[in-house]
C-alpha cells in the first residue's frame, strides 16, 4: 500500500470515526466505556490472530514493560472517552487533545532534560494560547446558557471543570507514556504492531471494573431504534454506529501505522493535523455545534502552532528549492 492510499485511509477512517462517535455521544453521553471496550476488543482479536499468531509468537519487548505501558494507555483511553460525560463538547475535546505537544515538551524538559529551539517554544506558546481561548470561550458559553444563580447551572459548570481536569491529566499521562515508549524503542527497536496488540489486549481484564456501565449501555443500545441494513436485515441503530466506529478506528490506526513506514515523520504530522482540522470543521457544520468567532480564532492559532512545531515552512521551502535545483541541472 502506497503513501497516497494510506493518506486517503487516514482521512476516511479517522474522520468518519469521529462522526460515528459523536452520533453515539449525542444520544448517550455516558457511552464512552462501551465504545472503548469494543475498540480494544476488536484490535486485540485482530492482533492475536495476525500479530501474536494465536499466542505462539513471543514479544520482542519484555512483557513487564508492556504491563507498565498498558496501564498508562488504558488510563488515557478511558479518561479521554469518559470526559465526554462532563459537559465537554466534542470540538473542544479535539482541540484540547492537540495540547499533547505542550505536555510532551514539559515532560521532555523535566524527565529527559531536553532542550528545544526558540521556534519550538514559540509554537508551544501558540498552541497554549489557542487552547486557552477555546477553553475560556466554552466556559463562558456554558455560563451564558444557564443562570449563574441556578443550582443546575453551577453544577453543570463544576462538572465541566472536572472534565477539563480529566483531559489535562490524560494529556500528561499520554506524554509520559510517549516518553516511556521512546526509551523502550531506543533499547529494543521499534515494534509498532506488537505494541498495538499488547496495548489493546492486556487492558481487557480492566474493563471488568466497568462491567456494569458497559452492560447498561449495551441494553440501551439494544433498545435504540431499528436500522435497516441491506441483505443483513435490521439492527439497532446504536449498535450499527458502534460497529462502524470500531471498524473506522481500526482503519485509522492501521493507516497511520502504514504512513509512518512509508513517509517521513513530518508528513505524518501534517496529515494527522489536517485530519483533526477536517474532523473539527465537519463536526461543527454537520452537528451544528456552537462555535463562535473566538473559537475559530483559537482553533486557527492551535493549528498554526502545531505546524510551526513541525517546522513545516522550512521543510516546504527546502523541498521547493531542491526541485528548482534539479530542474536547473536538467
Amino acid at each position: 500500500m502506497g503513501a497516497p492510499v494510506a493518506i486517503g485511509l487516514v482521512f476516511l477512517g479517522c474522520c468518519s470515526n469521529v462522526v460515528f462517535l459523536e452520533q453515539m455521544v449525542r444520544d448517550f453521553p455516558g457511552c464512552g466505556n462501551i465504545v472503548t471496550f469494543a475498540q480494544f476488543l476488536f484490535i486485540a482479536i485482530e492482533g492475536f490472530i495476525f500479530e501474536a499468531d494465536f499466542g505462539r509468537k513471543r514479544p520482542t519487548i519484555p512483557f513487564r514493560n508492556y504491563v507498565i505501558m498498558v496501564t498508562m494507555f488504558f488510563t488515557v483511553s478511558v479518561i479521554n472517552n469518559y470526559a465526554l460525560n462532563f459537559n465537554i463538547a466534542l470540538p473542544l475535546h479535539m482541540i484540547f487533545r492537540s495540547g499533547s505537544l505542550i505536555a510532551n515538551m514539559i515532560l521532555g524538559i523535566i524527565i529527559l532534560k531536553k532542550r528545544y529551539s526558540g521556534s519550538k517554544y514559540i509554537s508551544i506558546g501558540f498552541v497554549s494560547v489557542g487552547i486557552f481561548i477555546c477553553t475560556y470561550m466554552s466556559a463562558k458559553q456554558l455560563n451564558s446558557n444557564s443562570d449563574s444563580n441556578d443550582e443546575d447551572g453551577v453544577l453543570a459548570f463544576i462538572w465541566w471543570l472536572i472534565g477539563i481536569a480529566m483531559l489535562t491529566f490524560a494529556l500528561l499521562m499520554s506524554a509520559l507514556m510517549g516518553i516511556f515508549q521512546e526509551t523502550l524503542y531506543k533499547k529494543y527497536g521499534k515494534h509498532a504492531k506488537e505494541a498495538l496488540f499488547y496495548n489493546h489486549c492486556l487492558p481487557l481484564p480492566g474493563f471488568l471494573l466497568l462491567a456494569s456501565d458497559i452492560c447498561n449501555h449495551a441494553v440501551l443500545f439494544t433498545q435504540s431504534d431499528p436500522f435497516e441494513i441491506p441483505v443483513l436485515g435490521t439492527l439497532p441503530i446504536m449498535w450499527s454506529h458502534l460497529i462502524m466506529n470500531v471498524i473506522t478506528q481500526y482503519v485509522c490506526i492501521r493507516a497511520v501505522f502504514i504512513l509512518t513506514t512509508e513517509c517521513a515523520s513530518l508528513t505524518v504530522t501534517l496529515v494527522v493535523t489536517l485530519r483533526k482540522f477536517v474532523s473539527l470543521i465537519f463536526s461543527i457544520i454537520y452537528f451544528q455545534n456552537p462555535f463562535t468567532a473566538w473559537h475559530w480564532f483559537g482553533t486557527f492559532v492551535v493549528f498554526v502552532g502545531t505546524l510551526l512545531y513541525a517546522d513545516v515552512w522550512n521543510s516546504i521551502r527546502s523541498v521547493c528549492c531542491s526541485h528548482k535545483q534539479e530542474k536547473k541541472k536538467e
